[in-house]
């Protein structure tokens, strides 16, 4: 999505700054990275030792902050609001567009209920107008509202940042698909090979077959030749005994007859 094609650019710019800022100078730049409107991804800036030394200080609050809009919710921040500073409204919705996030990630269908709750929207025209305009505008997720089944379906839905548990799992999960996918790829190759054979064992099947009719067709060939040349031999065979018998017949010496009555 374009949204995460741009994250890039705005980590690179809060990196930046939080690397060259030390102790209370960082809390600025923590706020004003969870306030920014086309900012979604923060495990970068979290990973910023001058950042990290943040742990323990008076103003570690501010690191909890932001891993909260790396990896949580707004339900996680409502449930321990006393761990984080008080947010400002640009960073309520932040917060709220990271959780639809989140939900889209473990689920493509995703009932009104179950996202007026974690969002803490109070009807369906406000979560309506919150997909609408502050999710799928933002194209920070594509989907559907399906008013009939109550149910926001989502279609494509931008990553958040994986937890450090989560990456090992991450690995895991890839190196699985990539032997699937090997493995898949295997049987298409056998499948391949048997269906070249096959065809190969057609083609010769079909070379004997034509050879076999062209054999047929030359052998009936040839005895209709020889059966009309049977023919022509009878007729000149009756021929040559008609003429034989005509010769006969032309030189066969005539019988004189005699007077009746007379004598010699």
């Amino acid at each position: 999505m374009d949204v995460e094609q741009k994250q890039a650019e705005y980590i690179d710019h809060f990196v930046k700054k939080a690397s060259n800022l030390r102790g209370p100078a960082l809390t600025s730049v923590i706020v004003e990275a969870t306030s920014h409107p086309l900012l979604f991804a923060f495990s970068e800036i979290l990973s910023v030792p001058n950042v990290l030394e943040l742990e323990g200080t008076e103003d570690s609050i501010y690191l909890n902050l932001l891993r909260l809009y790396a990896y949580g919710t707004w339900s996680e921040y409502k449930n321990a609001a006393g761990n984080f500073v008080n947010l400002a409204p640009e960073q309520i919705l932040k917060l709220k567009q990271l959780t639809v996030l989140t939900l889209a990630d473990a689920n493509k269908v995703l009932p009104y209920d179950k996202l007026m709750q974690e969002l803490d929207v109070a009807n369906v025209r406000e979560l309506e107008d919150f997909l609408i305009n502050d999710c799928m505008y933002a194209g920070i997720v594509k989907g559907k509202l399906d008013q009939l089944r109550r149910c926001f379906e989502v279609q494509i839905a931008a990553g958040r940042d994986l937890q450090p548990g989560q990456l090992g799992n991450m690995i895991k999960m890839l190196a699985n698909w990539q032997s699937t996918s090997e493995n898949l790829m295997l049987s298409i190759q056998e499948k391949i090979k048997w269906a070249d054979s096959m065809s190969e064992i057609d083609q010769v099947h079909k070379k004997t077959i034509d050879d076999r009719v062209e054999e047929v067709k030359r052998t009936l060939s040839l005895k209709a030749i020889n059966i009309d040349l049977r023919g022509h031999e009878e007729v000149f065979s009756e021929l040559g005994g008609l003429i034989d018998f005509e010769e006969d017949r032309s030189t066969r010496p005539k019988r004189r007859r005699h007077p009746m009555g007379s004598q010699d």
